[in-house]
């Protein structure tokens, strides 16, 4: 039976690469997902027809299908582009001798640096990743269990340990998605806030709402400075 990777750093399916292209290729074939991550991120998956792409990176249909080989697949390399080094550092994370509260700061924040690095690829992986279909769509489903279930398992990890009061992990996780799928909406328009200080917020917000009494959110800070240097 076949079997679907969900390793540390697993990434979405490559379907349509051409093998045997040199770093020109790639550049260019770079290039052609950036312009279609704009547009998507503009008027949508559904709204930006192929003739729009090709409109926007000067190809004929041919040579957009070159680089892409199907609209789809632009979609699965914007996942790629999200999910592949979230995955990975959240699998580096988790390996740390830390405690859980710790380990979901600094997830926090990978989360909120790729959505600053990458705002308008995470606006497309959240609203659009409904069109992906077939095994597209199930590689999809694959790689986000694999970022979302070590997640659940540091917040079991939490209760168990007294940090959070007894409470079901999945609504903890469901606050803690929701604090910062929202944040690519607008981190773009500015603010000046940098993904490390966003993060030290919203965790303060969510682990003071399931704090146990005895919990020590400033020793929580004082732990990821010290693994910043």
């Amino acid at each position: 039976m076949a079997t679907t990777d969900t390793r540390a750093g697993a990434q979405a399916p490559r379907r349509g690469r051409p093998q045997g292209h040199g770093p020109g290729f790639e550049a260019r074939r770079a290039e052609v997902v950036d312009i279609a991550t704009t547009l998507f991120a503009e008027r949508g998956y559904s709204g930006t027809s192929v003739s729009d792409l090709t409109a926007a990176t000067g190809m004929g249909k041919g040579a957009l299908y070159r680089y892409i080989e199907s609209k789809e697949n632009l979609l699965v390399e914007i996942s790629a582009r999200v999910m592949g080094p979230l995955v990975e550092r959240t699998h580096e994370v988790c390996a740390l001798d830390e405690s859980p509260l710790v380990k979901l700061r600094l997830i926090s924040e990978a989360i909120l640096a790729g959505i600053a690095e990458r705002p308008d690829s995470v606006w497309v992986y959240e609203h659009d990743y409904r069109y992906l279909t077939g095994t597209n769509r199930t590689r999809f489903l694959a790689q986000r269990s694999a970022f979302e279930e070590p997640l659940l398992e540091l917040g079991r990890d939490a209760v168990a340990r007294g940090l959070f009061r007894d409470t079901d992990v999945r609504l903890l996780m469901f606050q803690f998605f929701n604090l910062h799928k929202q944040v690519a909406q607008w981190f773009h328009r500015g603010g000046g806030w940098s993904p490390e200080e966003l993060s030290r917020e919203y965790c303060r917000t969510l682990f003071n709402g399931f704090a146990a009494d005895s919990t020590d959110f400033a020793d929580v800070e004082r732990r990821v400075a010290n693994l910043r240097h």
